[in-house]
C-alpha cells in the first residue's frame, strides 16, 4: 500500500485538530474520507461496523478522542466509551476488513516520575481518567488487531485549529494584565501539521507496527512554551503588547485532573522510522503562527 496507489483512507476524528491536519497534508493518492462525531459516533459499534463494510477503507487513522483532560475525571463513563470502547469499537472493525489502523494516543499514559523520557517499552501508570482510558484503547487496539494496528504516541498537539493551549494563551495575553503559567510540568510541544505529516508517513510503512513515539524536537514547560508564545505572537503583531508571565509551582494552579511533571517521550524509534528528527518544537510554533498571521 502507498499513496500512489488511490487507496482509501478514512480518519475519524476528522474535524479535531489532527483530523483537520491530516485532510490538509493528505499526500497524492489518497482518498480521504473524513468523519467527524456527527458523522461517525466511534461509541455505537453498529455503527462503526456499518461504516466501515460499506466504505471498505484500505487505512483507518483513529484520530478520534475524548481529549478534554479535567472534564474527563468527572465525566468518566463518557471518556471510557470514546477513548477505550470506541478504539475497540474501530480495532475490530479495522480486524474484521483487513484494513492498516494507525491509532494515536498519547504521552498522560506515564505518571511522569522517571525523570528521563519515556520509551515505547516503559511502564505506563497514568495518573487521570484520560489518560487511563487512552492506554486502555491502547491494550483493545492491540489486542483486536493481534499487534498489528500501529500505536502513534505523542504530546502537546497544538494546532491553528480547535482548542488548545497557543489559542488560549493568544487569548489570555490579549485580554489579561498578566499571566500565571506553570513552570515544573516538562513535555514537548508538538505542532498538529508535523504528527499529520507522519502520520501519512507510517501509512506508507505497512510493515510498521506495535507503538511509536513522535513529537517535535526539544524539551519545555508550559512556562517556557508561554514565553516563546509571546515573543513569536509580538513579532508577527498577532498580539499588540507584552504583558508579564509568572512562573508558578502545579499546586498553584489546582485543576481536576493530575498531570505528569514529566512526560519528554523517547523518539529514537519514532524518528528513524517515520523520517525523523522532527523539526524544533520552536521553528514549528513560529511556522504555525506565521500561518495565522497570514490567515
Amino acid at each position: 500500500m502507498t499513496s500512489r496507489s488511490k487507496s482509501k483512507a478514512l480518519i475519524t476524528g476528522a474535524q479535531g485538530q489532527v483530523g483537520l491536519e491530516l485532510q490538509a497534508t493528505a499526500p497524492p493518492g489518497w482518498h480521504v474520507l473524513p468523519c467527524g462525531s456527527q458523522d461517525l459516533d466511534v461509541t455505537r459499534a453498529d455503527a462503526v461496523r456499518e461504516l466501515l463494510d460499506r466504505e471498505r477503507p484500505a487505512l483507518i487513522i483513529q484520530a478520534a478522542a475524548y481529549t478534554d483532560v479535567d472534564t474527563a475525571e468527572g465525566q468518566v463513563e463518557r471518556a471510557e466509551a470514546v477513548n477505550t470502547a470506541g478504539a475497540s469499537n474501530v480495532a475490530a472493525g479495522a480486524a474484521r476488513i483487513g484494513a492498516r489502523l494507525i491509532h494515536i494516543s498519547t504521552d498522560f499514559i506515564f505518571d511522569g516520575k522517571q525523570g528521563h523520557p519515556y520509551a515505547p517499552d516503559d511502564l505506563a501508570s497514568p495518573l487521570g481518567v484520560y489518560g487511563r482510558t487512552k492506554l486502555a484503547g491502547e491494550r483493545e487496539v492491540t489486542r483486536l488487531t493481534r499487534g498489528v494496528a500501529l500505536i502513534v504516541r505523542t504530546a502537546w498537539v497544538y494546532s491553528v485549529h480547535g482548542r488548545n493551549f497557543v489559542h488560549t494563551m493568544l487569548r489570555v495575553m490579549s485580554d489579561e494584565d498578566s499571566v500565571k503559567v506553570v513552570c515544573d510540568q516538562v513535555g514537548t510541544p508538538t505542532w498538529g501539521r508535523t504528527l499529520a505529516e507522519a502520520l501519512w508517513t507510517a501509512a506508507d510503512r505497512p510493515d510498521l507496527h506495535g507503538i511509536v513515539h513522535w513529537t517535535d524536537a526539544g524539551v519545555a514547560s508550559w512556562y517556557d512554551f508561554a514565553l516563546a508564545i509571546q515573543e513569536e505572537a509580538l513579532a508577527l503583531d498577532l498580539l499588540c503588547k507584552a504583558v508579564p508571565i509568572r512562573p508558578i509551582r502545579t499546586e498553584e494552579f489546582p485543576t481536576a485532573a493530575r498531570r505528569p511533571s514529566y512526560s519528554v517521550l523517547d523518539k529514537t524509534s519514532g524518528w528513524a522510522a517515520l523520517g525523523g528528527p522532527a523539526r524544533h518544537w520552536r521553528v514549528n510554533l513560529r511556522t504555525m503562527l506565521q500561518g495565522l498571521a497570514r490567515a
